[in-house]
């Protein structure tokens, strides 16, 4: 048990928006509204997933909807307390603790807001490790957990209450629901034990945000390369860098679906790399070679700085490197690649990790 500040949510809001592989919200807007929350409220208490009793009742806190909705839908941020006290007074139990679903510089921050203005600890750990773009594409799906009873509440007052025969019916229920609220909503969901929690969930990722957000600080304070510092942290790669020379994004189906083009620079001018995208990065390639795919890590980051881009975000001109890093072992079983490969995105190549991509390269 630990508490957490505002430099902790400083550096948290980076590392996540870095590990949410462009998607998981606008990690600036996240970041305002955990920092607003502290200071009214006070820091917030972080546990250990040991520390939470095995009949505790956990809820995640997240939004759910096309993060390009953002710009121009900003949460209030009565929306998260709407929906977890209505689930709350569903349920008739008092929830004992909240978290965040995935990695991301919104849906990280989101339950630190939350949990400071309800007085309630924040468990660190995720079901992802990551961003991915649908409701049943988390840890707790892959053990036989049930996303509902879930609610899903927008700025205008409108809650939902959702119990759908499985998480796949949860998903296209949900979206649906959301177009029609506006795009955006935010979400209680997948209530669960302690004891699931054990057993499911991805440890320590706030933990891992922070330290990854810290090690970027302190290198440009220090003048070192904050792009190698971030790497070491997550034991990850540089795939390319390049200049964004086209960006074609949409959003359609609740999602901001699209593919930025990049023109190598450096060491790697002469080559054009594209970045396919669904709310968050699922594949990097140049017309020669694939780099990284799905489930492991794609990241966009600014060359100069490190700072994470989200798929929102990337802009014509913009000089990135873009990076590569291994996902946790549990999306690279059968059942999660099934859950979150490539082919069930569509794209037709087979999942290989990144590491092994990047020794001996896979031509296309």
């Amino acid at each position: 048990m630990r508490k957490i500040g505002k430099q902790e949510i400083e550096d948290i809001a980076v590392g996540a928006a870095l590990l949410g592989t462009g998607g998981g919200g606008d990690p600036y807007i996240g970041k305002l509204m955990a920092l607003q929350a502290v200071e009214e409220y006070g820091e917030i208490t972080l546990l250990d997933v040991d520390e939470v009793p095995d009949d505790a009742l956990i809820v995640p806190s997240a939004m759910m909807g096309a993060p390009t909705v953002l710009l121009e839908k900003v949460p209030s941020g009565e929306e998260m307390f709407s929906a977890f006290q209505n689930l709350e007074a569903y349920l008739g139990k008092k929830i004992y603790a909240t978290m965040p679903i995935e990695a991301g510089g919104l849906n990280s921050m989101i339950p630190l807001a939350l949990a400071a203005k309800l007085g309630l600890p924040v468990v660190d750990v995720d079901g992802m490790g990551r961003a991915f773009p649908e409701l049943q594409m988390v840890t707790f799906y892959l053990d036989g957990i049930s996303a509902t009873p879930m609610v899903l509440a927008d700025e205008k007052g409108n809650n939902s209450v959702l119990s759908t025969i499985n998480n796949l019916w949860t998903e296209r229920i949900a979206r649906a629901a959301t177009i029609e609220m506006g795009g955006s909503v935010m979400t209680a969901i997948y209530p669960m034990t302690g004891k699931n929690l054990k057993d499911s969930g991805i440890r320590n990722i706030l933990q891992l945000e922070e330290e990854l957000g810290k090690a970027i600080r302190l290198a440009k304070e220090n003048n070192a390369d904050p792009v190698k510092e971030a790497l070491k942290c997550v034991k990850g790669f540089e795939l390319f860098r390049g200049k964004v020379t086209d960006i074609n994004r949409k959003t359609e189906s609740g999602f901001a679906k699209g593919i930025a083009t990049f023109e190598g620079i450096n060491e790697y001018k002469g080559e054009t790399l594209e970045v396919r995208f669904q709310n968050e990065h699922l594949l990097a390639q140049t017309d020669q070679r694939l780099l990284c795919v799905t489930p492991d890590l794609i990241a966009v980051l600014d060359a100069e700085t490190g700072l994470p881009i989200t798929t929102e975000g990337i802009r014509y001109g913009a000089r990135c490197v873009v990076v590569g890093i291994p996902c946790h072992p549990k999306w690279r079983t059968e059942k999660g690649i099934e859950t979150v490969g490539p082919k069930y995105f569509g794209y037709d190549v087979d999942y290989i990790p990144v590491e092994e991509l990047v020794k001996k390269g896979v031509t296309i």
